[in-house]
């Protein structure tokens, strides 16, 4: 009976330690390992004072020193060992998820370095001729539909050819300062018409600041999140850029409506061959635009929700010359 009087404490300090845990889940998660693990065992030490001091004031249940030390630091010796086991798994997948994930990378790279321009010579032969036949007054205008047709085909295929010398060799051999707004600017004027198609509204707010890159290369990253987000949007929708400064940082957040992305898709996004498209897509747009942004010393962050949209920020380092 003694046990079922005082139960209430218990329910009420769970109910508390729960609210508490779960608002401070955010700052918890962005702690580096040895943080969370020094921080989890004061809350622990924190959450068993104040179960003693509530069973000793509230039900007079003599509490004496070795009990209470036995018993804090049990907690707090428990907990920590646990939060390092978990952190420790959690970093080596993380690491082998890299490993696998370059090694990828690397296959990739040497594929598009040795055939690549094998490859686009004959393409451009190619589609030479054939601008050539199409312009002949002796051809019916049907079979120059055709001939439209396999142009248009081998344009596909050199812009493929194109995106793999590009993540084969992203190093830019110019480096310029970049103004992030002109260059926003500058992206949004190319996707206008495809937006405008696709019944997208566009909108735009940016700082102005200065960034590290190859103007052609930046345009290439963000014309293809940009295409990405209006292509998410089949039924229209908002589509928005935002440049910020944040202390030494540069961000661009590009934020769309559409149909959004589920956790096995957002975290393989950008890995060889992979596309939320299925069979339209190819996966080497967002895998040039992640080895884009690599070599810029920059990061890209993926936030999105089935149905509710995608949220990807770019950071780069943020340069004081303008």
């Amino acid at each position: 009976m003694h046990g079922l009087e005082v139960s209430w404490f218990a329910c009420i300090s769970l109910l508390i330690f729960f609210l508490i845990t779960t608002k401070l889940k955010p700052f918890y998660n962005n702690l580096p390992m040895i943080k969370k693990i020094i921080f989890s065992g004061v809350l622990i030490l924190f959450m068993s004072v104040w179960i003693m001091a509530g069973v000793k004031l509230l039900f007079h249940v003599p509490i004496t020193i070795e009990l209470f030390l036995s018993y804090s630091l049990i907690q707090s010796f428990g907990i920590v060992l646990i939060v390092y086991i978990m952190e420790s798994n959690k970093e080596k997948q993380s690491l082998l998820s890299k490993i696998i994930q370059m090694e990828k990378v690397e296959v990739v790279s040497h594929l598009a370095a040795s055939i690549s321009h094998e490859v686009r010579n004959p393409l451009t032969t190619t589609r030479g001729f054939l601008q050539l036949v199409n312009e002949s007054d002796d051809i019916p205008a049907v079979e120059k539909r055709y001939i439209k047709i396999a142009m248009q085909e081998l344009d596909q295929a050199e812009s493929i050819i194109r995106n793999y010398l590009t993540f084969a060799k992203p190093a830019p051999e110019v480096i310029e300062i970049l103004n992030l707004k002109k260059e926003i600017d500058k992206a949004i004027n190319i996707i206008v018409p495809l937006a405008n198609m696709n019944i997208v509204k566009l909108s735009s707010e940016s700082e102005t600041c200065y960034i590290k890159g190859n103007t052609g290369l930046f345009q290439q990253v963000l014309v293809n999140i940009l295409k990405n987000a209006i292509e998410a949007m089949p039924s229209g929708g908002t589509l928005s850029i935002e440049g910020t400064v944040e202390k030494s940082l540069a961000k661009v957040t590009i934020t769309d409506n559409g149909v959004g992305m589920n956790d096995f898709q957002r975290k393989r996004l950008g890995v060889p061959y992979f596309s939320t498209k299925e069979i339209k897509g190819t996966g080497l747009g967002m895998m040039v635009v992640f080895r884009i942004v690599e070599s810029m010393n920059g990061s890209l962050n993926v936030e999105s929700k089935p149905g509710k949209g995608t949220k990807i920020t770019l950071i780069f380092p943020l340069n004081s010359s303008g």
